[in-house]
């Protein structure tokens, strides 16, 4: 028998039997809480903190080579002030004098220069190990935290997979015993509200979702199992006792 053909009080079974099941899936993401949500922040995280580390690691490179250059300037000045000091106790003429004198200041404010620019860069470079040590401190506890919550979600999972497979196996075959239109309209519903509930019985003359009176009329109209019924107020499918009776757990194993 088609999907569309089946009476629609077996209809309401086969959706309520669905809806049962998908309840014992959300259950298990209950238990899962955010833990999925939070494993991935705190991997994103990790993650740009890493590059940062990165990115600040070659800078301090950076301003070591610059330093390097520095002390090499500094280096080949002196050289050049020791050459020019010989040969000023050989000199000539004022001339070569003055000429030997001028690069001798050149050559020490180079040194000046070079100078200023390695104290200016010793500082840049104890700010960025500074900030390289405390963004580490903060790569090691975020990772330890991650690994907390990876291990959290972990033991959940070895726990609840097996049941959840199973579980995700029979709701896909349930969902095939139900016609596409009224499926479509169950997932919507289920999509609307943070509790999942797509099918809900009637209680104490109240829809079982959002507790709002059901009239004595609908509720006869609903028992009738002539269509399918939604709440007024909520849009919920709604059921009435005997499909809940008749939807005992052992009804649930696939035969």
């Amino acid at each position: 028998m088609a999907q569309n053909d089946l009476p629609i009080g077996d209809r309401l079974k086969q959706l309520y039997k669905l809806q049962i099941i998908d309840s014992q899936i959300d259950e298990i993401e209950i238990l899962k809480g955010e833990l999925p949500m939070e494993v991935n922040d705190l991997e994103d995280e990790v993650a740009g903190l890493q590059t940062r580390t990165g990115k600040l690691d070659q800078q301090i490179k950076d301003i070591e080579a610059e330093i390097s250059k520095h002390k090499a300037n500094i280096k080949e000045s002196e050289t050049l002030i020791e050459k020019y000091d010989k040969q000023m106790t050989n000199v000539k003429n004022n001339r070569e004098y003055e000429a030997l004198s001028k690069e001798l200041e050149m050559q020490k404010l180079e040194i000046q220069l070079s100078e200023k620019k390695m104290k200016e860069m010793e500082g840049q470079k104890e700010a960025k190990v500074e900030t390289l040590k405390a963004t580490q401190e903060r790569v090691n506890g975020k990772q330890a935290d991650l690994k907390i919550k990876k291990d959290e979600l972990q033991g959940i999972i070895a726990k609840t997979e097996k049941e959840e497979a199973d579980l995700n196996k029979k709701s896909d075959t349930a969902k095939k015993k139900i016609d596409d239109r009224l499926l479509k309209a169950y997932n919507k519903i289920r999509e609307s509200y943070r509790n999942k509930l797509a099918v809900v019985p009637i209680t104490r003359s109240s829809c079982g979702g959002c507790f709002n009176f059901i009239p004595p009329q609908m509720a006869l109209e609903i028992g009738l199992h002539k269509k399918v019924v939604a709440c007024e107020h909520c849009g919920r499918i709604l059921i009435d006792d005997s499909i809940i009776q008749d939807v005992a757990p052992q009804n649930l194993v696939e035969s």
